[in-house]
């Protein structure tokens, strides 16, 4: 069998995160403000188009153009219902957007996000004043009637990056003050956004406090490149034989940085290098190079740095030392599908050894050849994690939608088969 020797250095695309919070800004931002880099994608997309519906003025997206904002409570009713389409991060930030706003909005998206919870989300805004309906198993479709809101302090039961910005996104433009207690520290790309243009943002032992005083003032973002999709390419160059691999401009936000930390502990050769501050963000380069990998563990207050990356963590244990356990991820259930069983159900299906656990899942590793069909689920994240499986030499592994990769890095196949091939 040849051995997999990758070389090259890639910039994956934008921080999806990071992109969908700075279409959202610069529309309710007072002026003009440039945007370069940001994640064309089908998620960001749906941003965009929701935005354009409630009268914001987003141009198509393109590696560089200007969003002019016409202030916090510029927004207007859309003629028809928002389509979210698969973004859960949509559905939830510009739902804090609209409560704000005098009006009902309507927010609908795909099969898949029709099954993602909406109540954690709908609670907090209720609470705030705005009138919200749901379906009945507390899904989309939602309806948002919004009006003046009053000051909140929530307690999020879980670690949540979207129900707490939808609370301070909602009380950014009801002009009111919002705190959020989260039990572990969640992504904090909002607060630090907010921040940056001058908003009165604390963060304190995982409470976030923000203090609307007066217009959001406009402000250029360069996004930085997207450390989830950085991470299976890092994934790649860990389980190859030889060779290295840099990843340029990946945002190191500490709140994202839980793959990289876990690949390292797992024995990959990881470095970072270059790094320096871009409008509140931590930004490097990211080498890595392949090592002997051994299993690890991973459980509580870790998780949420690396929930999105969790299902990729177990496609890599099946080529590691021993057995990985990991919990505290039950998370992972309400995901664009259920990444537990969509993980271990291929796992097995292609001849490792994987068992579901309650919160998490255990995966013992191997040497032999991996062989088999994939089922996505229309998952981004699920096609991805198995690509990188299936590009190792002697596996032989079918991804049945290679396509619904264009959620989030739509040129993944073909930046892969080019490390493969260099």
């Amino acid at each position: 069998m040849a051995a997999l020797i990758v070389r090259g250095a890639v910039r994956v695309p934008g921080d999806k995160s990071i992109s969908h919070r700075a279409l959202i800004l610069a529309s309710l931002a007072a002026g003009s403000g440039r945007v370069r880099g940001v994640l064309d994608a089908a998620d960001v997309r749906s941003t965009a188009g929701v935005l354009r519906a409630l009268g914001a003025e987003v141009p198509e997206l393109s590696q560089d153009f200007v969003v002019t904002g016409r202030g916090l409570r510029s927004l207007r009713p859309a003629d028809e219902s928002l389509d979210c389409g698969n973004s859960g991060t949509t559905a939830r930030l510009v739902a804090g957007v609209a409560a704000a706003h005098p009006f009902a909005s309507r927010f609908v998206g795909d099969a898949s996000l029709s099954r993602r919870p909406m109540r954690r989300v709908a609670g907090p805004l209720a609470a705030m004043g705005a009138r919200i309906d749901l379906a009945p198993a507390g899904t989309l479709p939602m309806t948002i009637e919004g009006g003046d809101l009053v000051g909140l302090e929530w307690a999020t039961e879980a670690a949540s990056a979207q129900v707490k910005s939808a609370i301070l996104l909602a009380g950014l433009v009801a002009g009111v003050d919002v705190t959020v207690r989260e039990p572990e520290r969640s992504r904090d790309h909002t607060e630090r956004m907010l921040a940056a243009r001058g908003a009165d943002v604390g963060v304190t032992d995982g409470v976030v406090t923000l203090r609307p005083r007066g217009p959001l003032p406009a402000g250029d973002v360069a996004v930085p490149a997207d450390p989830s999709s950085a991470a299976f390419l890092a994934a790649f160059a860990a389980l190859a034989d030889g060779g290295e691999v840099e990843l340029p401009d990946v945002c190191l936000n500490p709140t994202r940085t839980g793959f990289l930390r876990a690949l390292a502990r797992m024995g990959a050769r990881v470095s970072i290098g270059g790094e320096r501050d871009e409008a509140g963000e931590i930004v490097g380069t990211v080498c890595v190079a392949p090592a002997g990998l051994r299993a690890i563990a991973v459980e509580g207050g870790e998780v949420p740095s690396l929930i999105d990356e969790l299902p990729l963590l177990a496609c890599i244990a099946a080529r590691a030392e021993g057995e990985t356990v990991i919990r505290g991820a039950s998370e992972l259930r309400v995901k664009e599908s259920d990444r537990i069983a969509a993980v271990v159900s291929n796992l097995r299906a292609i001849g490792a050894a994987a068992a579901e656990l309650p919160d998490g899942l255990r995966v013992a590793g191997g040497a032999g050849p991996l062989r088999g069909q994939v089922r996505t689920f229309g998952d981004h994240r699920i096609a991805m994690a198995f690509g990188v499986l299936g590009a190792l030499p002697g596996n032989e592994i079918r991804v049945d939608d290679r396509a619904c990769v264009g959620v989030s890095y739509p040129a993944f196949w073909r930046d892969l088969n080019r490390l493969a091939s260099a």
